[in-house]
């Protein structure tokens, strides 16, 4: 018998529509997913803080993402909710594919590349960090857009159909990576890079990770329960 507590959909309330503080606090989201979408740049912005190529680029996805938030082309900032019964073999729509694709892109590859930076630095005792986001970010994101624009990530398939366990893969991934990697930018300023500095920090970010992803296997964190089929219920 499973030990993973479920989620009875048909306990839950049933939204007509979408209030307004609702679709609201999903837009920054999105803000922040697109914003952190080219990989080099966003790791300048952690080294060297925020400068004109920065502004420039924040003000094209603040404007691209409130006409799309206008449009109700953004998840969780549509009129109303578009999934309901999570069992039903609907089109999954253009946009949710979309965003879906790149917040899957960021939260693999910010992870990958950010192990592969201390696994580097652990090896040559010297810090490479900038030159594999130069070169490693873009192929590797790329991978992961194409798997979207195929239908190949939980979220982003054709249908809707496996929502219901689907949304409880990415919402893990988004817990775990939004807990370890604050903790490791926050080691890379405390602790000294150095191999046993290096050491702890891959040490505590892969444990994060770890930690918090089987949390979010055992259905232990908000959104990652499994949803009972054959039920109704809203998802975001």
């Amino acid at each position: 018998m499973s030990t993973i507590p479920v989620e009875l959909a048909s306990q839950r309330k049933i939204r007509e529509r979408n209030k307004l503080y609702y679709r609201f606090n999903h837009w920054p989201i999105w803000i922040f997913v697109f914003f952190i979408a080219p990989g080099p740049l966003t790791f300048d912005l952690f080294a060297q803080g925020f400068d004109r190529r920065m502004a420039l680029w924040l003000t094209i996805v603040l404007t691209a993402t409130a006409i799309a938030g206008l449009g109700g082309r953004l998840p969780g900032v549509e009129p109303k909710p578009y999934i309901i019964r999570f069992t039903e073999d609907r089109p999954n729509p253009l946009y949710r594919r979309i965003c879906y694709t790149f917040a899957w892109s960021e939260v693999i590859t910010f992870a990958v590349l950010n192990t592969t930076g201390l696994l580097t630095a652990i090896v040559t005792d010297r810090w490479y960090l900038k030159q594999i986001y130069r070169y490693g970010y873009f192929p590797l994101a790329g991978t992961i857009w194409i798997l979207g624009l195929l239908g190949q990530l939980p979220r982003v398939k054709s249908s809707t159909k496996g929502e219901g366990h689907e949304r409880r893969y990415f919402y893990g991934s988004v817990w775990a990576v939004c807990w370890a990697q604050p903790a490791l930018w926050a080691m890379w300023k405390v602790l000294p890079r150095t191999r046993l500095g290096d050491s702890i920090k891959l040490l505590i970010f892969l444990g994060i990770l770890g930690f918090v992803g089987n949390l979010a296997r055992l259905g232990r964190l908000p959104r990652t329960r499994p949803i009972v089929p054959g039920e109704l219920a809203v998802s975001d």
